[in-house]
């Protein structure tokens, strides 16, 4: 688990491999302040040797926070992942998530990957 520095706005993220399946559990906030060291790490878990083939699940039931640069992050690991994961899944998106991606015309693009959870 890795950790950014600060008492009331931190990020915190686990990475777990089963089998085929992959999930990223992401706990705290993630926004503009806490989202560099994330950043600077997304190769030790989204690299095309971890991620080829492998379900990816994105499990967000944790996230306290998450605003425009957060989200955008967000975005760009999905985008990265499209061609190479087998699948991904975004587990339990906050209402935050969601709004953002209304905001910025982006939940027809964001849909799928929460429908993969049963979700809409």
């Amino acid at each position: 688990m890795h950790n950014t520095s600060g008492l009331t706005s931190s990020l915190t993220w686990a990475f777990e491999q089963n089998d085929d399946k992959i999930t990223l559990r992401l706990t705290g906030a993630l926004s503009r302040k806490t989202l560099l060291p994330l950043w600077e790490q997304r190769y030790s878990f989204l690299s095309a040797d971890k991620i080829a083939r492998q379900q990816v699940i994105w499990e967000l039931a944790d996230l306290t926070r998450i605003d425009s640069a957060g989200f955008a992050l967000l975005c760009d690991f999905l985008h990265h992942c499209q061609t190479q994961a087998q699948m991904q899944i975004i587990q339990n998106a906050p209402e935050q998530f969601l709004t953002l991606a209304d905001l910025l015309g982006l939940s027809k693009w964001i849909d799928p990957f929460l429908q993969q959870n049963g979700k809409n």
